[in-house]
């Protein structure tokens, strides 16, 4: 995958805390302009729909952009018939399920003001449940790892990818621009880390 302008330089020793990586990567995905965010959007689109682990799957979660994080809501009108699009939901212990969303579908904001689908309590799936999960990043390394919000919503509710070396499901590609790339970030022994990344320049798998 091409360089895409990330951040080199400021990388080379990367900062120990953690907060300090966060501000950077931000201010760089919020200062990009316009026409390169509707381009880099529309090649993140395209690298996604005609990837073979997007298109074998069925059920996939993506995110409500905030931010200044890639926009993945046109897949509404991408996907395939047997294919099924979910938003997060946030529960109490901090923790994600995940609801089917469509493009007229009600919404609601949870405690954060984020849009989540109107649903019932019989239709929450679990991240076991998922075949594809997009996730949201503030920046990503080489080795798969990702650097969040800080939240930890993700990490606690993919803790169970833990147990073993390898699933088959969910698959966890995160979604990034180019300059949110670091050359290494520093991991805690609970990340979850990454099976791929996808940014304008294409997806990525990791080993």
């Amino acid at each position: 995958m091409a360089n895409s302008g990330a951040l080199e330089d400021p990388f080379l020793m990367p900062p120990s805390s953690r907060k300090e990586l966060r501000q950077i990567f931000r201010q760089s995905r919020r200062a990009l302009g316009d026409t390169d965010r509707a381009s880099h959007e529309a090649a993140i689109l395209a690298a996604l729909i005609t990837h073979p682990a997007f298109r074998r799957a069925r059920r996939i979660a993506l995110y409500w952009p905030a931010d200044g994080e890639p926009d993945l809501r046109l897949l509404a009108a991408l996907i395939k018939p047997h294919q099924s699009l979910h938003l997060p939901l946030l529960m109490r212990g901090l923790r994600l399920r995940f609801a089917a969303w469509s493009l007229d579908q009600p919404m609601r904001l949870n405690r954060f003001r984020i849009p989540e689908p109107r649903h019932r309590v019989i239709d929450r799936l679990a991240a076991r449940q998922m075949d594809l999960i997009l996730m949201p990043l503030v920046g990503f390394d080489n080795a798969g790892n990702r650097l969040g919000m800080g939240g930890g919503f993700y990490d606690r509710t993919l803790a169970f990818r833990h147990a073993r070396r390898r699933w088959r499901k969910p698959l966890l590609i995160g979604v990034a621009f180019g300059l949110q790339r670091c050359p290494a970030l520093p991991a805690e022994p609970w990340d979850v880390p990454l099976d791929g990344i996808v940014t304008e320049d294409g997806v990525r798998l990791f080993d």
